[in-house]
């Protein structure tokens, strides 16, 4: 494996896989990009054609019964990541899954169990991308106590994509699609794990759908939204006792706004995820210092370089485990349970 040519496919390609994951392939020595289905022979066609991969197929079936492939690359909605990945694993594939890791908790436990059985397969979820520069610094100020006790984990993500009442649908509002994910939080709180070694005991979810039908773009049918268009969760970590406090909007109109903080008793960092830039104050301050990353510090994208070097040299995967996706999910699932129930509280035992 480690010097033959490594052969993957792709099963669904939209724009994150046609911008990101297929070129970060090919820019990988000895790496094939073989076959693609996508949602028609016809799309499937023009992605191989101007994307330089191989060959089209009719259906995913096709690309996960072809031995000669040694890993697939998955790029649908939520909805279909359980089966794709189990189906790939389940032939001795390799597998890169997209971003949210499953519909619900019980797929994600499902695809969890299946690589756990497969240990001498890489099974891999594309990491939330905007911190990565950042991470091992965030860490690495924490680890120093440089906040303190943690006292507070907030997070903001806010946009108006969805605040007129004739904004067209999207998947992401689609249940039958998106599955329980629920605009970026499911992203949003996968990055805050990394830093947070912690599971929220408890938490509380309150969200609304302000516009409860929409249409695809260009279409005159209408489908019921059931996807909450604004979403706020409390809660409570339960090692460190840290609140919880989320908020995540698709309309808020005007300048959009996506940012983590952490409080701690002794100092506090904000990172502004769209200026990309890191800020720390010391406790009770009203200034803010930048902090400023080396060249050798930063990461960046490495998602495709990553995947493909856990299956030559068997190394851990980076980012993102299965074990993580269900961390994320599980978290998801209980923001989930808590909207069911009108806005009651959710312990993280009992999901």
């Amino acid at each position: 494996m480690e010097h033959r040519k490594l052969r993957i496919g792709f099963i669904g390609a939209g724009a994150n896989t046609r911008e990101t994951h297929i070129p970060g392939f090919h820019k990988i020595e000895n790496v094939e990009l073989s076959v693609v289905a996508n949602r028609s022979r016809t799309s499937a066609e023009k992605v191989a054609k101007a994307d330089g991969i191989g060959r089209a197929v009719d259906t995913w079936q096709e690309v996960v019964a072809d031995p000669s492939l040694d890993a697939i690359c998955i790029g649908t909605w939520p909805n279909m990541h359980a089966q794709l990945t189990i189906a790939a694993l389940e032939s001795g594939k390799h597998v890169l899954c997209e971003a949210r890791m499953a519909a619900n908790l019980d797929e994600a436990r499902h695809m969890y169990a299946v690589a756990q059985a497969q240990p001498g397969l890489v099974a891999q979820i594309v990491p939330a991308p905007f911190t990565l520069d950042f991470d091992a610094t965030i860490r690495a100020m924490m680890t120093a106590g440089q906040l303190g006790d943690l006292l507070e984990v907030r997070v903001v993500h806010t946009g108006g994509q969805a605040a007129p009442p004739d904004a067209p649908m999207t998947w992401r509002q689609e249940r039958s699609l998106s599955g329980r994910n629920v605009l970026t939080m499911g992203i949003m709180h996968e990055t805050v794990q990394r830093w947070v070694e912690d599971e929220p005991e408890w938490l509380i979810a309150d969200g609304a759908v302000f516009q409860t039908t929409r249409s695809y773009p260009g279409m005159t049918d209408v489908v019921k939204v059931e996807v909450p268009d604004s979403l706020s969760v409390l809660g409570r970590f339960a090692e460190s006792g840290a609140r919880l406090l989320y908020h995540f909007s698709g309309v808020e109109s005007g300048k959009p706004r996506m940012e983590f903080r952490l409080n701690g008793s002794k100092g506090a960092l904000r990172f502004d995820a769209f200026k990309k830039q890191l800020f720390f104050s010391e406790a009770g301050a009203t200034q803010e210092t930048k902090i400023t990353i080396a060249r050798g510090q930063s990461r960046g994208w490495q998602v495709e370089a990553d995947f493909v070097e856990s299956i030559r040299a068997h190394t851990p995967v980076k980012l993102t485990t299965f074990e993580q996706g269900v961390r994320y999910m599980t978290f998801t699932e209980m923001v989930w349970q808590s909207l069911a129930k009108q806005s009651a509280r959710v312990l993280w035992r009992s999901v």
